[in-house]
């Protein structure tokens, strides 16, 4: 038997028939998503084969940026081009997500550049430490990925930071790193390195704005709990 596509569904069962008569609103996440993927498995509807799909990670729907294309692979019925077409997707809802706060992106607003970044950092299954440059008038020059790993004090040295700021001029700059367990509290050393590196930039002359963590959909600014105040 052949892969069951979508034009072989009943007509109310069909997702682009759906999209066109009531809107994308109106399509459960299996629905949109068997748009993407078109055609089930052997003996499987295409939106059978998106349940399967967005059940194969605990993170639901959000899997899809955690899984990779080894492990795309191994859903049944997902192949090399279903694999690459679901990544393009997954980094494809990154982009549009932070192309929608880029207008609007403000330094001096913690929850701004929180949401600037969440979707970029979110996912991330390690620590990731980024600084994010800024001008005199607190407009973005560049941001730059410090390190990957624990955020440690012993491992973090305020000379990597500032070599950066200082090579683009920058004025003032914010430091973002992400927390893995979406738990986005402080742990003593992400604060014995925020102030580290606060005194440092304050001797050469380039400000620590903030430091923000990045949890699963929030943030904690340490300037917001008090840690960056002179």
């Amino acid at each position: 038997m052949s892969n069951l596509s979508i034009k072989e569904l009943p007509f109310m069962e069909r997702p682009y028939e759906k999209l066109e008569a009531f809107g994308p609103g109106f399509l459960s996440d299996a629905e949109l998503l068997a748009i993407i993927i078109k055609s089930g498995s052997r003996h499987e509807k295409s939106t059978d084969l998106a349940v399967r799909l967005i059940n194969a990670h605990p993170s639901g729907l959000l899997g899809l940026h955690h899984l990779s294309l080894d492990q795309l692979k191994k859903v049944h019925g997902i192949g090399r081009v279903k694999s690459i077409q679901l990544k393009a997707l997954a980094e494809l809802a990154k982009r549009l997500s932070k192309a929608h706060y880029t207008t609007d992106l403000n330094a001096s607003s913690p929850g701004s550049v929180a949401n600037y970044y969440m979707e970029d950092m979110r996912h991330l299954e390690r620590e990731h430490l980024k600084i994010v440059l800024l001008d005199t008038k607190h407009q973005l020059i560049g941001d730059y990925i410090l390190s990957i790993g624990t955020v440690n004090s012993s491992l973090i040295h305020p000379r990597e930071v500032l070599i950066h700021a200082l090579k683009r001029d920058a004025v003032t700059f914010i430091m973002l790193h992400n927390h893995p367990s979406g738990n986005p509290n402080p742990s003593p050393e992400d604060i014995a390195v925020t102030k580290r590196i606060k005194e440092a930039g304050d001797i050469v002359g380039v400000r620590l704005l903030d430091h923000i963590i990045i949890g699963d959909g929030r943030y904690v600014s340490l300037k917001e709990q008090g840690y960056l105040t002179s």
